[in-house]
């Protein structure tokens, strides 16, 4: 069986994805993976920013680059099963594979704040990892009637959500 391993480094990126590397390069690296399509290439702006979505048979990953031209942020989807065998680490936990509220435990264990300021979203400002359990399918569910698993999770740069902090 082929293994693919993904590290969320944030602030730094993903695997092979660092942040303020060049559209040029993002779209080069993502052909590599999978299907792509580029969306707001020729004109992006603060709320149509470029994004890069690349297609692989098992997963899905979002790189948005705000100006056009260096990557700003990267959400990947869930692996599915298929051939390969997938894994997005985070400082060595299994992103996926660990139940969501356990994963959030561990994260809270390590010093880090983790904000739950909406349903099925929780973030960690100044790191800047952002998590989703919304599915658009079927999944298992956790006994709160949410998805078992985080169904995306997103990295971007420190300051990205460093926004819900205010007033806190």
């Amino acid at each position: 069986m082929i293994t693919m391993d993904i590290e969320l480094d944030p602030p730094n990126g993903i695997t092979g994805f660092p942040l303020g590397m060049s559209a040029q390069d993002v779209k080069a690296a993502a052909a590599q993976l999978g299907e792509v399509r580029v969306k707001n290439e020729d004109a992006p702006d603060f709320f149509h920013p470029m994004k890069v979505l690349t297609l692989h048979d098992q997963f899905e990953i979002v790189f948005t680059l705000r100006d056009g031209k260096a990557l700003t942020s990267a959400e990947v989807w869930i692996p599915r099963p298929g051939a390969e065998e997938i894994t997005v680490r985070f400082r060595g936990i299994d992103v996926f594979r660990t139940p969501a509220l356990q994963l959030v435990e561990q994260l809270e264990a390590m010093g880090l704040t983790v904000l739950h300021d909406e349903p099925s979203y929780w973030t960690v400002p100044r790191l800047s990892l952002g998590f989703t359990r919304v599915a658009g399918h079927e999944v298992p569910l956790d006994t709160d009637g949410e998805p078992l698993y985080f169904q995306a999770v997103l990295t971007a740069s420190t300051d990205y959500y460093d926004p819900l902090l205010a007033g806190r």
